[in-house]
């Protein structure tokens, strides 16, 4: 039986020119807002990636979960569209995601609370891409930069480079370290004979000279304040400092401001406590000498024979 390729053509050609122009409509519809989301990005940018704003570790968070949602948005229209000229009825189609969404809602709490609070810590602006932070949930305390946001879920990678990916229904605190601005909190022990005055003066010059480096000048943002004495404590006197930085730079500079510390005492003649032990070398005790007791004569007062009875 032969093909017949006009009517083929003319009974279906149309409907797969509609195909293609609505996949196509699709691909340039999610490039165009892709461009427009990434010019909304590049607005906020001050082209400084290692001082990330506020603004723009916001924009690029928020950015990131609007491209998610309008390309899935945009993928179901066009399936849809694509299905309904196929000649589908897509009506029932509707109606059954409808009713499967609320079954859904019902047998799916827990992920619906996660998007939900996914939501409303992006609306926040509770965290961000790029903020370092300890999060609690029911199974203890995570902490780490944040990678990634979604609806659903939050992704941290900790120092030693493990990826936690924690439901964001199961966060019950955020503690965010690096937003806007963070700060490095040193508890400086010194000897109790040392003059504490003196060692403030020089804590006090050693920040002086931090803040003029010129490698680490820039990541402080105040000076740095010398708070005082905070505690006596078994062996130490302990004098608190603290140090107001960009956001990620507190542990660059408290590694450095304690190194400058430990040189400057060593040359200072500052004493920094540590805990001793001391062994006491002793000559063991004599062992006590029992001395015996001599045997009563038959003759002594009250001493008992058979002789004395048969006198």
């Amino acid at each position: 039986m032969p093909i017949d390729i006009g009517s083929i053509v003319e009974q279906y050609g149309g409907s797969a020119l509609r195909i293609l122009l609505i996949v196509i409509g699709a691909l340039l519809a999610i490039r165009l807002t892709s461009a427009a989301i990434g010019r909304m990005e590049r607005l906020v940018d001050d082209d400084d990636p290692e001082h990330l704003s506020e603004r723009e570790k916001r924009a690029r968070t928020l950015t990131t979960i609007l491209r998610k949602v309008i390309k899935a948005a945009l993928l179901a229209v066009a399936g849809l569209m694509i299905l309904n000229e196929l000649d589908v009825n897509i009506g029932p189609i509707l109606t059954a995601a409808g009713i499967g969404g609320i079954a859904v809602g019902f047998g799916a709490q827990n992920l619906v609370r996660d998007v939900i609070s996914g939501f409303f810590m992006l609306m926040e602006n509770q965290i961000r891409v790029g903020d370092v932070v300890a999060v609690q949930t029911g199974g203890g305390q995570l902490a780490g930069q944040v990678e990634d946001i979604t609806l659903r879920t939050t992704i941290l990678r900790d120092l030693e480079g493990t990826v936690h990916i924690i439901p964001n229904g199961a966060i019950e605190t955020v503690s965010n370290r690096t937003r806007e601005w963070s700060r490095a909190v040193l508890d400086v022990g010194v000897a109790y004979k040392e003059d504490v005055d003196r060692v403030m003066d020089v804590l006090r010059d050693i920040g002086a000279g931090l803040a003029a480096d010129e490698t680490f000048g820039p990541m402080i943002l105040e000076p740095p304040e010398v708070l005082g004495v905070d505690a006596f404590g078994e062996s130490q006197v302990t004098i608190k400092v603290r140090v107001t930085t960009r956001p990620l730079r507190q542990w660059d500079v408290g590694r450095e401001f304690r190194r400058r510390i430990k040189n400057r005492f060593d040359a200072e003649g500052i004493e920094i406590p540590f805990p001793h032990v001391s062994l006491y070398w002793g000559e063991a005790s004599r062992p006590v000498e029992v001395r015996s007791v001599p045997n009563e004569s038959p003759n002594s007062p009250g001493a008992t024979g058979t002789g004395a009875a048969g006198a």
